[in-house]
């Protein structure tokens, strides 16, 4: 189902458009119309099943085209963790950049100034707030945070909420809301504890349960665990192995893709880069001379990741390992176009292994550790006793060149 068919808000269009979405994912197919038609939620999507656009680009259609109150909150989302609060503003920044939507994360471990800077929003009207709960409750326990014109309420990763012991938590911020709201809850798993939530705020939900897609079987899957200084070594390395005919590199920051591109420019690689400092302008034009073959290697965010529309990709690389799941089976499955194999590698540091570990469980397989070539020296000691994946990839590299078994070029 393609975006434009939901009917969004034109300044909204413009920021998917700009973002590159085009085709909804099954859970973006089946909970946006519920939303937009003003239903109660309980949907089970794991993370990565694209569920942060399923719940934000309908909550902000319906801002931008019904009336709301400017001087109070409109709507909350309440999340177990900072991280996961900063991937949803990130997510929320890429998607919004064309509307008058106000936003602001709201969580702890910051300083003082960031409190007062929550406090000025909160006492004046913000749009959208993305919260913690021990954060939130801090915040109404001192009386100033405007609530009156709240319409929507999401909870995401209920169960992992429920798990952290935020129960009553959730529940004493609830009882600040007003009543009459949309409630919209996602969790991945449906235990008794979600179930009895669930019966306490919702109001004749829409249940839906969605499943997260695998990643082509003739992909070719391999990841290094490596230090944070080897990775600009060894992406030149992989790139010098063999000729391919495109490549994209996905980073985590903006700074690692100009930094990146700056290494790799230098060692004259033809190579654009694609980052939110660039106009659209600028985008497209590196978008055409890529999809022209003019460049072939490509360094782009993770914010920006998903809205780069291009197939018959011959190697993905994750420079960073990607915050979420989808991300990841959406990337590589570039390189497996109409039969054809195709290769992926990520880089994982010693930070990110455990996120590493969750996406080789969402996808059922544990994916092939590559060793360093000796020149860049010793890398990291995987640690004993952690793998997981409920198989191993049966693509094998055993040692082989990068870039495929015996080197060969797997891409089209």
């Amino acid at each position: 189902m393609d975006f434009s068919e939901f009917g969004f808000d034109d300044d909204l269009m413009d920021g998917i458009d700009a973002m590159g979405y085009v085709s909804a994912t099954p859970v973006q197919q089946e909970v946006i119309p519920q939303i937009i038609a003003g239903r109660d939620i309980i949907a089970a999507a794991q993370t990565g099943t694209g569920k942060t656009a399923a719940f934000l680009l309908p909550v902000l259609h319906r801002l931008l085209s019904e009336p709301h109150d400017h001087a109070t909150v409109n709507a909350m989302i309440i999340v177990p963790t900072r991280e996961l609060a900063t991937q949803i503003a990130q997510t929320l920044e890429g998607i919004a950049y064309y509307t008058t939507i106000s936003f602001i994360s709201v969580y702890g471990g910051t300083g003082g100034a960031l409190f007062a800077t929550e406090r000025k929003a909160l006492e004046s009207g913000v749009d959208i707030v993305i919260c913690t709960p021990g954060r939130m409750i801090a915040h109404l326990n001192m009386g100033y945070v405007k609530l009156a014109g709240l319409k929507y309420l999401v909870l995401d990763e209920a169960d992992r909420m429920l798990d952290m012991g935020f129960y009553e938590d959730i529940i004493k911020i609830i009882s600040y809301l007003p009543a009459q709201r949309q409630n919209l809850m996602f969790s991945a798993t449906m235990p008794p504890a979600i179930r009895k939530l669930a019966n306490t705020i919702l109001v004749k939900p829409a249940e839906i349960n969605i499943a997260i897609s695998k990643p082509p079987e003739q992909i070719i899957q391999g990841a290094y665990y490596l230090h944070e200084a080897q990775k600009p070594q060894l992406v030149q390395y992989i790139l010098k192995q063999k000729e391919f005919g495109s490549v994209i590199i996905f980073c985590s920051s903006k700074l690692s893709v100009k930094k990146l591109y700056e290494d790799l420019r230098r060692a004259k690689f033809p190579v654009g880069p694609i980052h939110s400092d660039l106009d659209q302008g600028q985008r497209e034009q590196v978008l055409l001379d890529f999809k022209s073959r003019k460049l072939k290697v490509l360094v782009a965010t993770d914010i920006l990741s998903r809205g780069i529309d291009i197939e018959d990709i011959d190697l993905v690389i994750n420079y960073d390992v990607p915050h979420d799941g989808e991300d990841y089976v959406h990337r590589i499955g570039r390189t497996a176009r109409a039969a054809t194999s195709g290769t992926a590698y990520t880089f994982i540091t010693d930070k990110e292994l455990h996120r590493f570990r969750k996406i080789e469980k969402l996808i059922g397989r544990e994916v092939e550790k590559l060793p360093i070539p000796e020149q860049f020296g010793p890398a990291p000691a995987l640690p004993q006793g952690q793998t997981s994946g409920s198989k191993p990839n049966k693509r094998r590299f055993r040692g082989k060149k990068p870039g495929g078994p015996n080197g060969k070029k797997t891409g089209n």
